[in-house]
């Protein structure tokens, strides 16, 4: 799976670039989070880094999730769904994609299934994020977007 500039684009609107460490907004604390989603162990409260440290992170990020994002999906996707579930992924992690009924529907060829399945990750410490609905709303409107988009 690759990212397209479209699906980079809402990557990057949904997540926001942070330079100082922030917690999570559903746990109020960890994963502490830098840059455009960043996480991990590096992370830590009172870190900041600059705009070209965000977009370090960012791509070494991508790589991972698109390189993930691969090993998990058997079907040819476009590029437009392929960002989708980049973004999807970036969010919630490969091991909740591997685990999602999303990724099992795709995996079977029913690509409406799987798309229904986007709205129903909308959930932050437990309860309903509005941030997280409306990336939702925009994974799957691009996952259904015929076409593969421009380079990213």
């Amino acid at each position: 799976m690759r990212i397209n500039r479209e699906g980079l684009d809402l990557l990057k609107s949904c997540e926001g670039c942070e330079l100082a460490a922030y917690p999570d907004p559903g746990t109020g604390g960890e994963p502490w989070t830098i840059g455009y989603g960043h996480t991990g162990v590096d992370v830590r409260p009172g870190l900041t880094i600059d705009a070209q440290d965000a977009e370090d992170l960012l791509i070494n990020d991508l790589m991972r999730f698109e390189d993930g994002g691969e090993d998990l999906v058997t079907v040819d996707l476009t590029g437009n769904a392929s960002s989708a579930l980049v973004s999807f992924a970036y969010n919630v992690g490969l091991r909740n994609l591997e685990a999602s009924k999303l990724l099992r529907f795709l995996n079977a060829g029913d690509f409406a299934r799987a798309a229904d399945e986007f709205p129903k990750w909308c959930r932050g410490g437990g309860r309903v994020l509005p941030g997280l609905v409306k990336r939702r709303a925009a994974e799957r409107e691009l996952f259904l977007t015929p076409g593969d988009g421009t380079d990213a």
